[in-house]
This record gives structure tokens, C-alpha cells and sequence, in this order.
């Protein structure tokens, strides 16, 4: 008989995050997943219930299952994204509750940074408006592949389909022209249950998934063993004991790909080049291994390596360089200045750099830039160029969201001031409609 655990281990994860300002009902749409998934314990409910009739509501506000993490956040006891975990018997699922508003941008950023999914919630009333267009741009810059389009509180305008064609119509446009290459439109009554985990009886017109059914069936893209082999050293092994004398063995995480014995390898930023003799996984000689295993490999030449280097096929291997060029996003109460010294954490790797210039800031209303900004403040989001002290093995961010990103932290207190993405800003689909839309605006910034 096949137990829960086994049914749960045999299922994919999806990582997803949800955005939306206070009004258009995003607690209450992430209560009514995690209720109607019967994802809530009894106690859980029991409050929630006690607590809405404190209020003079008759049914349960299911808001109220997120209030207290808001209540938390408020009195800064919490980290910036709450995580809730839920699974239903065809997937398991990782919810990043992210605060929506402009001047909590960086917590969107964190959120969303690891999802394959954003669930990007507006009013039907309101229709697409500036916070909207923010969330798209935000999905875009992290190069999320699937959007979710939830047009929320359908009761409130008659389940009108034309009101939600407008909306859909509109921010397909939009979303699209930034490089999204996934979206799906759906709308909703958070409040009333349609179309969130159970079809709803009030838009016949509507053919499509529920919000559940598709998180539940939307493919998770982002397969890591599709991915340029990448593996950051960790830790180097040698135990020098009359068992294993001459053992030498490099450990970490496989970033992405796959690494097979007897494949020809390079070892950067040195550029030399061995080949895998042994894997060790779990205490085992294995003859592949692929992302998010941790393993050990054994190479035929004795290279000197040591923590940060990263190993990688020979005839794939990124680009090393000491000019980095990225779209970062500051996270700091600090600001981040031209001319400033950091520290710039790469995988494994921690290195000196200097910010050489930042020559231009995003403004996310309407993708407007601003040129020479001379620094960042919270939440902005620019591009910035850093000059490093040793040479990085760097991929672009559209090709490795994990060996394209890197963190810039400040080398005083371990404070980290920027979350960086290598590479270019938008993917080229956007670049391309920014410059048919108006030649003045240079979206190479």
C-alpha cells in the first residue's frame, strides 16, 4: 500500500509567487487555496472562524489565515516574504506571500526570484493600473516563465465576460511585449470561491483551467538538467588517512546540467582543463549526476582548486571576466553609489569589486529610464557596472537564473545591498518591441 509520503516524493514541486496591492484581494485568494485544498488544520480554521464572528461576520474571512504573518511583518518579527507549503495529490507547492506595493519591491524581488509562477491578481473594477504594471515588469526582469493573470472580484461586475476580456486583452499585450513567454488568464471571486480551486456556476462563458487546476497541470519549465553544466566547488576533500591516502575530491551542489565520468572538463576562472574520473554520491561511486544533486567529483589531474571555483564542460563554459554588466535590484536601506567598494558573492565565490558606474534607473510605471541616477536607493532597480578584483566564471541571467545572479554585499557589516542579474534586462522580444514602439527609448541601458 502506498503511503502519503510516498505519493508526495513521487510528485513535482512548484515554486510560485503572489502579487497584488491590499484591495484586490490577494490574502483572500491565497485563504481560499490553502482552504478549499483543505491545506488548513482544524485549529487554524476554528480561529478564523471565532475571529470573523468577533467582527459580525456570518461566513469565515479566510483573509484572516495570512493576517498574522501581516501582523508579524508590521512589528518586524519576520522576514520579508512569508512561505506557506500546501500539496494537493498531483503537486506539491511553495506559495511566496510578497507584499505588492512600490516601496516593497524588493521583497517582490526575493519572492519571485527562485518561482516559476507568478499569480498576479487585479480588480476587475480597476482593470490593469500602474501597480499592475510593475508586477509584470518585475515577473519579466526575473525571467519567471508562466504568468498567471487572476482578474479578481468577477461578483462585483456581474460576471461581465466582456470586462474580463478588456483586462485580459490588455495586460497580455503588456506582459508580452516584456519578454513573458507564458501567460494565462483566468478570472476569479476570491471572496466567493468561483474558479479558484472549484469551476464556477456564474461564468459559463469560461472554458479554461481553475487557478488550482492549472498550478496543478502548468509544465515546470525551468528544468535544471536542461541547463548549461555548472558546478560551483563547495569544498575540497582530502582525508590524507592510510584508507584513502591519495583521495582528492572537489564537493558542492550541481548548479544545473549533468556531469558524467569520463567527461572533459574545465576548471575556471583558471581555465585548465581534466577530465572526471569518479562521481561520489551518498557514499557511492556513480557514473552521472545531475542538478540539484550533491556530489563529490574526482578529476585525473591534480589542478589546484579550492572553494569558488567552478567546474565546467570543456567545450561549454562560460565566459570569465572582470567586467560585470547586470540589472540589480537594492534591497539595502543604504544606498548603493558609483565609486563604492562591495563585495560581489557569485555561487561559491566572494570577491572585491568596486561599483564603476550605474548608468541608468528603472522607473517601473512605465519602463522609463532615468540616465546617471549616481546611485540607488530601496526598491530602486537599475543597471550597474562592477569592476571585480578576480576574474568571475559568469553566465548570462536569461541563460542560468542560478549562475547568472550574484548578490552585492557590503564589506563592512555582511549587509547585503544589491540582488543582481547578469546580462541584459529584458529578454530580446522585449528590446525588440521597445525599439519598433519609440526609437528614442534605449532599452540598453
Amino acid at each position: 500500500m502506498t503511503t502519503t509520503a510516498e505519493q508526495l516524493s513521487a510528485t513535482t514541486l512548484l515554486r510560485f509567487a503572489t502579487a497584488g496591492s491590499v484591495d484586490d484581494g490577494k490574502s483572500t485568494l491565497v485563504g481560499r487555496l490553502l482552504h478549499d485544498s483543505k491545506s488548513v488544520l482544524t485549529d487554524q480554521l476554528e480561529a478564523v472562524e471565532q475571529a470573523s464572528l468577533n467582527r459580525g461576520q456570518e461566513a469565515p474571512d479566510l483573509a484572516l489565515l495570512t493576517d498574522g504573518l501581516r501582523a508579524e511583518r508590521e512589528q518586524g518579527i519576520t522576514i520579508d516574504v512569508a512561505y506557506r507549503y500546501f500539496a494537493t495529490a498531483r503537486r506539491r507547492f511553495i506559495l511566496a506571500d510578497t507584499p505588492g506595493h512600490v516601496q516593497y519591491t524588493r521583497n517582490m524581488v526575493t519572492g519571485a526570484s527562485t518561482a516559476e509562477l507568478a499569480v498576479v491578481l487585479v480588480d476587475a473594477r480597476n482593470g490593469v493600473v500602474e501597480q499592475t504594471r510593475r508586477h509584470a515588469a518585475v515577473a519579466a526582469l526575473l525571467r519567471v516563465p508562466h504568468v498567471v493573470l487572476a482578474v479578481n472580484k468577477m461578483d462585483l461586475v456581474d460576471y461581465a465576460e466582456p470586462v474580463f476580456a478588456a483586462i485580459a486583452e490588455e495586460f497580455t499585450a503588456y506582459a508580452a511585449s516584456l519578454g513573458v513567454p507564458e501567460i494565462t488568464a483566468i478570472p476569479i471571486s476570491a471572496l466567493a470561491g468561483d474558479n479558484v480551486v472549484e469551476p464556477s456556476a456564474h461564468m459559463d462563458w469560461y472554458g479554461g483551467p481553475t487557478v488550482l487546476e492549472h498550478l496543478e497541470t502548468v509544465p515546470v519549465s525551468h528544468d535544471l538538467t536542461a541547463c548549461h553544466a555548472r558546478f560551483p566547488v563547495q569544498y575540497v576533500i582530502r582525508p590524507q588517512s592510510a584508507e584513502h591516502p591519495d583521495y582528492r575530491g572537489y564537493a558542492g551542489q550541481i548548479a544545473a546540467g549533468v556531469f558524467r565520468v569520463g567527461e572533459a572538463v574545465a576548471v575556471l576562472p583558471s581555465g585548465r582543463t581534466t577530465t572526471i574520473t569518479g562521481i561520489d554520491a551518498l557514499g557511492e561511486s556513480v557514473d552521472i549526476a545531475w542538478a540539484p544533486q550533491s556530489v563529490t567529483l574526482r578529476l585525473a589531474d591534480d589542478i589546484d582548486i579550492s572553494r569558488g571555483d567552478l567546474i565546467a564542460p570543456a567545450d561549454d563554459s562560460p565566459a570569465v571576466t572582470q567586467d560585470v554588466e547586470a540589472t540589480v535590484c537594492h534591497v539595502a536601506d543604504q544606498p548603493l553609489s558609483v565609486g563604492q567598494r562591495v563585495l560581489l558573492k557569485h555561487t561559491t565565490r566572494t570577491v572585491k569589486a568596486i561599483v564603476k558606474d550605474i548608468p541608468s534607473r528603472l522607473t517601473l510605471d512605465d519602463l522609463s529610464q532615468h540616465p546617471a541616477p549616481g546611485q540607488l536607493v530601496a526598491n530602486d532597480i537599475g543597471r550597474v557596472v562592477v569592476r571585480t578584483a578576480e576574474p568571475l566564471a559568469l553566465d548570462s541571467y536569461e541563460d542560468s537564473r542560478r549562475t547568472g545572479s550574484f548578490l552585492l554585499i557590503d564589506p563592512a557589516d555582511g549587509t547585503t545591498l544589491s540582488a543582481g542579474m547578469a546580462g541584459a534586462a529584458f529578454a530580446a522580444a522585449a528590446e525588440a518591441v521597445a525599439a519598433v514602439d519609440d526609437d528614442d527609448a534605449e532599452w540598453d541601458f
